[in-house]
């Protein structure tokens, strides 16, 4: 039986979005007397890859309704077709991702960690990247770390699953654009640059890896903080940010290009804001070499400003399955995909309305309301007639008795005294607008209770009002009213 090559186009397709463009080449290299040899074809694609070094990538069309008419050897062909996917992007392609920002826009969350350290659904935002990166295929991962770097390595060492993980050290911070060419070091033929604080969907990089030189665009309706992408199918320019923007296309953060892209970066000057751009390059590399603008509306958030937290959770909690573990006791009520994780005890009358995640060795009520769109980190105690809502509870933090937590987030080690409760809501229901950097800035919220940083406590019946940021080891007195920013090490009474 001779096994079409528009066949072998359509299983890769249909998988993983593309196929080479010499496919029918290679693989009729295998085809000897109308049979084909799965082992004899990996063997010619792989001496075809070395030969090349580097696959370029196209999509055709798709030939549906192919797998339910598998007979078991075409099966067999596809289970090496997927081994050949893999071969491919490891041969080929290394991640780059860019966390040497020093997140100053997060604080008081960056005060005690770096930008990429910080959690998202209990798992800190670039292990998200490196689980999407490994389960497209690529194990060939470099990190630019600067600020507070050394927390990443220790970490996460030099591996992760079954990627390699490399770190390079931004010695001076000039921009993406200077970031991004401490890339050049390794001698892979592409790259996949992704920004270090992105929250996304993981089949999102299976759309874009196998292309040749791509961006991902991310459509927003409030875009005026992100580059406008110009272009249909190929980049034309993107444009930096333009007050006033809406519903528009805009730059998704990620990027696949080749090598080329070097030779672009020595050619920028620096912006207006005195910084080397990594968006400058593209632009000059798009007038000679066709980007392909991956367009996806999917699951992406970038995490610039603290409340961007708790859009990101919002949006992962939205795909849990639910997964209870731990003692349970009776006349607890669980609804809707709540994730409890190993030696957390949930107490008699506690109410857990998901989408909700606890960590593990917590204790929650008794008598506790859980609201939709929280996450509790590990070692956490949400004690009796508690109610917290939309929120994210870091590691080891304590809310004991009689507390309201609306729309938050409490960094790890903090211990909120009885009776402590949080606004979340202005009384003309107005956007919610904080101080950063000295100018205010319109969260886009309607609610957003506090920013707390790391190991901050508070005495009984504290009332703190909306959008208030606390710094890190702060102590606040009882009966003390809180608002707008208070310092770090700070003592209120």
């Amino acid at each position: 039986m001779i096994f079409g090559c528009n066949t072998i186009k359509s299983i890769v397709v249909e998988d993983y979005g593309f196929v080479n463009p010499d496919y029918d080449a290679v693989y009729l290299a295998t085809v000897e007397n109308g049979t084909v040899s799965p082992e004899s074809y990996m063997g010619h694609y792989i001496e075809y890859l070395e030969g090349l070094r580097l696959a370029a990538f196209t999509t055709n069309v798709v030939e549906r309704n192919f797998r339910k008419n598998a007979n078991p050897p075409e099966k067999k062909i596809i289970f090496w077709i997927k081994i050949l996917y893999f071969h491919t992007i490891r041969f080929i392609m290394r991640a780059f991702i860019m966390a040497a920002g020093e997140g100053t826009r997060m604080w008081p969350l960056t005060e005690t960690r770096p930008k990429p350290l910080i959690p998202v659904a209990n798992k800190p935002i670039i292990e998200h990247i490196f689980d999407a990166l490994v389960n497209a295929g690529v194990n060939k991962i470099a990190v630019l770390v600067g600020y507070d770097g050394r927390k990443i390595i220790d970490r996460y060492g030099h591996r992760y699953l079954d990627a390699e993980i490399d770190y390079v050290y931004q010695e001076r911070r000039m921009g993406t654009g200077d970031a991004a060419l401490y890339a050049e070091k390794f001698d892979d033929e592409k790259f996949i640059f992704i920004n270090g604080d992105l929250i996304f969907d993981g089949s999102l990089l299976k759309k874009i890896i196998g292309k040749e030189n791509a961006v991902v665009g991310v459509f927003q309706e409030d875009a005026e903080n992100y580059g406008i992408l110009e272009g249909d199918t190929h980049l034309v320019k993107i444009r930096e940010k333009e007050k006033g923007i809406r519903n528009a296309w805009v730059n998704g953060g990620i990027y696949v290009l080749t090598r080329e892209i070097f030779r672009y970066l020595k050619n920028i000057s620096l912006s207006p804001r005195g910084e080397l751009e990594f968006t400058d390059a593209v632009n000059l590399m798009a007038k000679d070499i066709p980007i392909e603008i991956v367009r996806w509306d999917g699951q992406w958030v970038d995490v610039g400003r603290p409340w961007d937290l708790l859009k990101a959770t919002k949006e992962y909690l939205k795909n849990i399955k639910g997964d209870v573990r731990g003692t349970i006791e009776q006349f607890v009520t669980i609804k809707n995909e709540v994730v409890i994780g190993d030696g957390t005890l949930i107490k008699s009358g506690t109410y857990i309305e998901g989408p909700v995640i606890i960590g593990k060795n917590c204790v929650i009520g008794p008598n506790a309301y859980i609201r939709p769109y929280t996450v509790i980190g590990d070692n956490c105690h949400i004690g009796n007639a508690c109610e917290v809502k939309a929120s994210i509870i870091m590691n080891g933090s304590k809310i004991p008795h009689f507390n309201y937590v609306g729309d938050s987030i409490i960094g790890e080690g903090c211990n909120l005294g009885a009776g402590t409760k949080i606004a979340n809501l202005r009384l003309d229901e107005a956007n919610i607008k904080v101080p950063v950097k000295g100018h205010m800035v319109d969260t886009g919220r309607r609610k957003l209770g506090v920013i707390m940083g790391d190991d901050v406590h508070t005495g009984i019946n504290v009332s703190i009002d909306v959008g208030t940021m606390i710094g890190a080891h702060t102590a606040i007195a009882p009966g003390a009213r809180v608002k707008g920013v208070i310092d770090s090490e700070s003592r209120i009474y």
